[in-house]
């Protein structure tokens, strides 16, 4: 275990050097970017040990996993972000432990989120995902709704009980106008966010850039980074 936490503390320094010298060089105090771990796959060891080490919020992208694992590091001052596709039918799960949830990408989960919210007695801050490369109307690749269907969006939140309009996320595009130019797409979204706070001025995070591409993401704007296998390692392959 001492090995491991020497391991996630070294990775954790250097993800913190990353985003530290990224601020600096886009003109941004440090304290502007928070840093999410990423900590799918890996246990809820894990997670305590991210915590003594001063991380506070933590990601998961499957029900099934993050349920078990935010029950076991309950006593942990942690904010939980959930940031995968969500279908309805998890939605009353993960309304009992995420406080954001990264994902919202249609009015049904709107709809089902709030109620699942309220019927917890908590509010959710919810991302609107932004697909990048997804045409009017259409959804992208790996889910998010195209950026003509964010204000229905916003505005759907800001009406329904029970969540809140938080801001935007986006995954950088594979295929589209923006493939393969993370720093263009991030900077995208962050023209998007304008449009968006400008509606809802509390919808303000901008949470975008991961292991690979989290320098483009803070010189763009984000204002939260998601972090994966720069913390914990490569994920293995599941067979």
């Amino acid at each position: 275990m001492t090995d491991r936490r020497t391991e996630l503390a070294d990775n954790l320094a250097r993800v913190e050097e990353r985003i530290s010298r990224a601020c600096a060089a886009a003109g941004r105090p440090r304290e502007d970017v928070t840093l999410i771990v990423v900590t799918k796959t890996y246990p809820a060891s894990d997670v305590r040990l991210l915590a003594e080490l001063g991380v506070r919020h933590v990601a998961e992208n499957r029900d099934q996993e993050a349920a078990p694992k935010a029950a076991e590091c309950a006593d942990l001052p942690l904010t939980w972000h959930f940031v995968g596709q969500l279908q309805t039918n998890k939605v009353r799960s993960v309304a009992s432990y995420a406080d954001f949830v990264h994902s919202v990408d249609r009015v049904r989960l709107v709809t089902a989120l709030g109620a699942a919210a309220v019927k917890a007695g908590r509010t959710l801050d919810c991302l609107i995902q932004v697909a990048l490369d997804a045409e009017s109307g259409e959804r992208g690749e790996r889910g998010g709704v195209a950026p003509d269907g964010v204000t229905d969006l916003a505005d759907a939140l800001a009406a329904a009980e029970g969540v809140r309009p938080a801001g935007l996320m986006t995954v950088a595009p594979l295929v589209g106008p923006y493939a393969g130019r993370p720093r263009s797409a991030f900077e995208r979204l962050m023209e998007i966010s304008t449009g968006l706070r400008a509606a809802h001025p509390a919808a303000n995070m901008v949470s975008a850039g991961m292991s690979a591409d989290l320098d483009d993401a803070v010189a763009a704007g984000a204002t939260h980074v998601r972090v994966g296998s720069a913390v914990l390692g490569v994920r293995p392959r599941l067979g």
